[in-house]
């Protein structure tokens, strides 16, 4: 790659490469900025700013970076390979059916995310119709691509080679990239637009050449049609410049652009938010309600260790310290936000332990820069504790044990319980409708208590005759009731028998039985096991119009 030697926008001093001496651009400002731009790398401790990679590539030129190892995107191959070929393993997870069921019914935005997952699911299903692989295919793809840009961050921070490809491991060994790469939804793309952020912030603060902002602005853009959480951590990185003396940096017309091309991006989501009462408000808040507060604070700090391997805690711990100690203000941006973040987080959705998850990508590979001459001459310590905490990390991120032998891991991560049972509980609705003589299916209808059910239903049952499942469940309220001349239900629910969906059915209903139990053949006790299919008979008790807007539940 040829060195960089434009002047940077907006600036009359030079710039160092976070590693080396200041390499100086443009006459007036050599003397000040030999100066005042710090030395990053004079200790070769393992916390130290300096240290990267030996020979030609330990250097960096007079105006240039190492070269990029071209084993980053080796790295990266590996991990897609290794997630295609456990996609079709267990089988969907309740969130992926209802990505296909918002696939069926593609709009500008939809309760519980923007338009990009269902958009991405729409194509999956008309490529390769209901399959697991298919659908698995982009986040596969997300987090090839996390790991290749961790290296390119490494790089972009004065990495050598080594230092390049260790980025690129730590991130590819990364218990939260791993799990959300093997599920299709929100968060592989999600960390993918944070660290590709990052990227293009380290690459701003090394160079300052300010035209950057319109890729920034594109990531963003994108990000935010796929999920909104980018826009908090967006938010962090330009408070974290204005603390650190970076004002220049985002007050010029570069960053203005970039900024109206990330609210482009935005518009349909908007607008359909206007057009349905900021219903992702409604559902922010329920999820808060649910995940926040201070008796969560515990699980958050304690889950930051889980989801990047604890042995490699230490390392973005370092690549904290190594980005404060650059002085360079979007360097530091990073931590500033990194710290909002964490704190902003813990308060709100503290459960929700991989919402920072996107973040780690570049503070690795800071990490990684900082350690580098130190772990050159220790390769074997840290290889073992990676490998060690990976092997104990995998079964629980990655259906890599049969399925009966995971109910272990239950409690840590549910993800893989939750995709087993679905066949099962279609096939137990199937009988429970066939059940029914002609003339009472005619004025049926199948109504689940949350979104997996129906969207389980409406996908795996397609070609059984089931007719569409209704839910009063995040987006799939908004779908309607069904059949509004509906008399008889065949209601879906989890929990014990009488409770929840049961009691609620009763008051609506002058009849509910308890037709069904459902379980499944791995004996996984996820949130299906011990529900219960009921049959609805002697009402409803007021017309559905009026029934349907008092069962909404979001969460």
């Amino acid at each position: 790659m040829r060195a960089d030697v434009t002047k940077p926008m907006g600036t009359g001093e030079g710039y160092h490469d976070g590693r080396g001496p200041a390499h100086v651009i443009g006459g007036k400002g050599a003397a000040m900025a030999q100066k005042s731009v710090p030395r990053v790398g004079r200790s070769a401790g393992p916390c130290s700013g300096g240290g990267a990679g030996t020979g030609a590539d330990t250097a960096v030129a007079a105006a240039g970076l190492a070269r990029f190892d071209r084993r980053v995107i080796v790295a990266g191959g590996v991990v897609f390979a290794v997630l295609m070929v456990l996609s079709p393993w267990y089988g969907f997870h309740r969130d992926e059916l209802y990505f296909l069921d918002c696939a069926r019914h593609l709009q500008a935005s939809y309760v519980d995310q923007p338009v990009l997952t269902p958009l991405l699911a729409w194509v999956s299903l008309k490529l390769f119709g209901v399959s697991l692989t298919g659908l698995r295919l982009w986040p596969a793809l997300a987090a090839a691509g996390t790991v290749v840009i961790a290296g390119l961050t490494a790089r972009e921070l004065g990495g050598g080679r080594r230092a390049q490809l260790m980025a690129a491991v730590a991130t590819a060994t990364m218990p939260a990239l791993l799990a959300a790469g093997h599920q299709a939804g929100p968060t592989a793309l999600d960390m993918l637009a944070w660290a590709a952020l990052a990227l293009v912030a380290v690459r701003i603060g090394r160079t300052g050449q300010a035209r950057w902002w319109l890729a920034a602005g594109a990531i963003l853009g994108l990000g935010l049609a796929n999920k909104h959480s980018i826009g908090f951590f967006a938010l962090a990185l330009v408070a974290g410049a204005l603390l650190s003396g970076g004002w220049k940096l985002i007050t010029n017309r570069w960053f203005t652009a970039g900024a109206a091309i990330a609210a482009v991006f935005t518009v349909p989501d908007l607008w359909w938010q206007a057009q349905h009462g900021w219903a992702t408000i409604t559902m922010t808040q329920a999820l808060n309600h649910e995940n926040g507060g201070l008796g969560h604070i515990g699980t958050w700090v304690a889950g930051q260790l889980v989801i990047v391997t604890l042995a490699l805690a230490w390392v973005w711990l370092a690549g904290l310290r190594f980005l404060w100690r650059s002085r360079r203000p979007l360097w530091r941006a990073l931590v500033w936000a990194y710290g909002l973040l964490f704190v902003f987080f813990a308060l709100t959705t503290g459960a929700k332990i991989y919402y920072l998850a996107g973040a780690y990508p570049a503070l690795l590979a800071a990490g990684m820069v900082s350690i580098d001459r130190w772990l050159a001459a220790r390769p074997g310590r840290v290889r073992g504790l990676l490998l060690a905490t990976t092997a104990a990390a995998l079964p629980l991120a990655l259906p890599v044990l049969p399925a009966a032998d995971i109910g272990w891991t239950y409690t840590v991560n549910q993800e893989n319980g939750e995709s087993i049972g679905w066949p099962q509980l279609v096939q137990a609705v199937h009988q429970a409708w066939v059940s029914l003589p002609p003339a009472q299916r005619a004025h049926a209808v199948i109504y689940t208590a949350n979104y997996g059910e129906a969207a389980a239903i409406n996908n795996l049952g397609r070609n059984d005759g089931l007719p569409a499942a209704v839910s009063d469940d995040n987006n799939e309220w908004w779908w309607g009731p069904g059949n509004p001349r509906a008399t008889t239900v065949i209601a879906v629910a989890n929990g014990p028998a009488g409770g929840g969906t049961g009691t609620a059915m009763a008051e609506f209903f002058t009849s509910v039985e308890t037709v069904a139990t459902l379980s499944n053949p791995a004996g996984i006790h996820n949130q299906e096991w011990g529900g219960h299919i009921y049959l609805c008979t002697g009402g409803p008790t007021m017309p559905w119009a009026q029934l349907w807007p008092l069962l909404r539940h979001y969460g």
